[in-house]
């Protein structure tokens, strides 16, 4: 008797945490990588009794793909400002509620007002980057804070450029002086020709690792965003650094947006709020070296970062540089063919 009522405690024990366990909400988060404060999740999972799966993407155009091909199953996305614009078009978002997140009053206007959802119907900003370069100190004395660099003779099977049309193209138009964003075929086939320079000294095209090679030592020029340069130079501050070219640079603001399949919508919007309360902001901030938008958090800040002109640009760079634009269908295709060109070796 005493064995069967001690089952029917372990049973009845069993049943009850299996159904907690049930009941605990999942948060399906799509991403860049080492985009996120770990310590941040564990501490929205322990507030929100939750758990989060997070995910990654490479690029942009790879996520986009994947969703228009059908995929399902993520609460909350991380994509670049300037493909919102079409993901909305594609019926791929859901309006965002902001009585769920009263901690949009801490978003800093003057980012707010560049970007192409000012009013954070679908979108609200997470995390603003520069593109620029990574380099070793040491082994490139002669270095010189321009994209003209990436075809120099000294960084020969030693550089990486970004798998990025958006910051390769832009970067090379820049140079050129025209605007980063343009489709005209003339202009294009210039910016083509300055690309073949560069992609004759790169060992490769790559939007995640380069940053663990310029710290290994492997790569000594990295075409790279910033936060992920500043996360390797953390680890070798002595050989290595990053700059903004005088040319200017490729501005991309990354947003949080919430699909319109999400199966847990409200908890998606619960993360947004508590990634812009003050001191997360800052903290992730402190962790990932992207400056987000939150003027909450921009007193929080340590000395180092609010000092780091990677982080806080210099206005003079800033004027010379170019908010990604989505450009139209027509020169989508384009740039999607000149894209193929440059990656092929085609002269």
């Amino acid at each position: 008797m005493r064995k069967l009522l001690l089952a029917a405690i372990f049973l009845s024990a069993a049943v009850l945490l299996s159904s907690c366990w049930k009941q605990r909400q999942v948060l399906h988060l799509y991403c860049w990588a080492d985009y996120v404060s770990p310590d941040l999740i564990k501490a929205f999972e322990k507030q929100f009794d939750c758990r989060v799966v997070y995910d990654t993407f490479d690029s942009n155009e790879q996520m986009y793909a994947k969703l228009k091909a059908g995929a399902s199953g993520y609460d909350l996305i991380v994509p670049s400002h300037y493909i919102v614009e079409l993901m909305v078009q594609d019926q791929m978002l859901m309006p965002l509620n902001h009585a769920l997140m009263p901690n949009l009053k801490n978003l800093d206007p003057t980012i707010l007002q560049m970007m192409p959802d000012p009013e954070c119907a679908y979108s609200v900003p997470y995390m603003l980057s520069y593109t620029g370069l990574g380099y070793n100190k040491k082994k490139l004395p002669q270095f010189k804070p321009s994209w003209n660099m990436l075809e120099d003779s000294a960084v020969k099977g030693r550089m990486t450029l970004l798998d990025d049309q958006v910051e390769v193209i832009g970067a090379a138009l820049l140079v050129l002086g025209k605007d980063a964003n343009s489709v005209e075929p003339e202009v294009l086939e210039e910016a083509r020709k300055l690309i073949m320079k560069w992609r004759a000294n790169a060992a490769k095209f790559e939007n995640e690792q380069y940053k663990n090679g310029l710290a290994s030592g492997e790569f000594h020029l990295v075409m790279g965003y910033s936060g992920d340069v500043m996360q390797a130079i953390e680890e070798n501050p002595e050989e290595l650094d990053f700059v903004i070219p005088e040319e200017g640079s490729m501005l991309s603001c990354d947003v949080m947006v919430v699909p319109a399949q999400a199966g847990n919508p409200e908890l998606a919007q619960q993360f947004i709020n508590f990634l812009h309360e003050g001191q997360n902001a800052a903290d992730n901030t402190e962790y990932c070296y992207y400056r987000c938008p939150n003027l909450a958090a921009y007193p929080l800040l340590s000395e180092e970062i609010k000092n780091n002109k990677s982080i806080f640009v210099e206005d003079k760079l800033l004027e010379k540089s170019a908010f990604t634009r989505e450009p139209t269908p027509a020169g989508k295709l384009l740039r999607n063919e000149l894209w193929s060109k440059i990656k092929a070796g085609a002269q």
